[in-house]
């Protein structure tokens, strides 16, 4: 009886030594998956951060511009009286479109920790006359294409009608053949996943909107 009682009692001790051990594994285990939960989204925002180079960073820096100018055209536009609805739709859809990735490019920029762009009077620009690429070495600010002259801004804002369509399809033509070509350089040498995809978008986008646009056009 003794031995009996001696057995089960040893018996009883090593169930409570092997759910010890079952409960520390446990605890242990739980404490790695919370730890490497905890670590994990600073390390996707560490890798989100650094995977960009210097393309993506010159790619919203100019087309965050870019875009400013194509909704501040597009307003100027919607302003005015008289205008063909087939080109006052298409100005809304432009101002549509850009406006939402002006905000998620700055977004871009604010997690790369970036310096603020410099303003539009600063920064180099073509014509509608010299649409190719600027000549400039690497590491240097080539010119943002496409780009509207204040003289020709001017000119749009004080025209009408007729007139005020015909001058902002032309521009605005000529404008997103410079995005498109901005886009183009960022999807041959950009990283950032996300900035490559919206070069795709704009490439796609723009070059419809131009068609359109010319069609438009030849019919005013």
């Amino acid at each position: 009886m003794t031995k009996l009682m001696m057995l089960s009692a040893g018996a009883v001790v090593a169930a409570a030594l092997v759910a010890g051990c079952s409960n520390q594994s446990t605890d242990g285990a739980a404490k790695t998956s919370a730890t490497s939960a905890s670590a994990s989204p600073q390390t996707s925002g560490a890798q989100d951060a650094a995977a960009h180079n210097d393309a993506d960073v010159m790619f919203a820096q100019h087309m965050i511009p870019h875009h400013q100018q194509a909704v501040e055209m597009s307003d100027v536009l919607l302003a005015k009286q008289g205008i063909d609805p087939r080109v006052s739709e298409l100005a809304t859809q432009i101002k549509g479109a850009q406006a939402p990735e002006i905000e998620q490019m700055q977004g871009w920029l604010k997690q790369w920790d970036n310096p603020p762009m410099p303003s539009m009077s600063q920064m180099p620009q073509q014509g509608h006359g010299d649409m190719g690429h600027a000549n400039m070495g690497h590491g240097d600010m080539p010119a943002m294409q496409g780009m509207v002259s204040e003289a020709d801004m001017t000119a749009l804002r004080n025209a009408q009608g007729a007139e005020a369509a015909k001058l902002y399809l032309t521009h605005m033509i000529a404008h997103h053949e410079g995005a498109i070509t901005m886009a183009e350089d960022e999807i041959k040498d950009g990283q950032y996943a996300a900035a490559v995809e919206m070069a795709h978008a704009i490439v796609k986008t723009q070059q419809q909107e131009i068609d359109t646009m010319r069609q438009i056009l030849g019919s005013l």
